[in-house]
């Protein structure tokens, strides 16, 4: 026989694995100096930018 299992232990564990999955996802972004969040968005440019200029016309 297998060992029984509380529910709320599982449930109380997995809403606390999704929190700190949400807090660290936060610390991530709001933990940027405001240089590296604009170098961020500068790249984001660059890579849409090259690959705007890798389409071809459909004409």
């Amino acid at each position: 026989m297998s060992k029984p299992v509380n529910l709320n232990r599982v449930r109380k564990d997995k809403a606390r694995a999704e929190g700190k999955a949400r807090a660290d996802a936060n610390a991530a972004f709001h933990g940027l100096t405001k240089a590296e969040k604009e170098r961020a968005k500068a790249e984001a440019a660059r890579v849409a930018r090259l690959h705007a200029q890798s389409r071809r016309d459909e004409s």
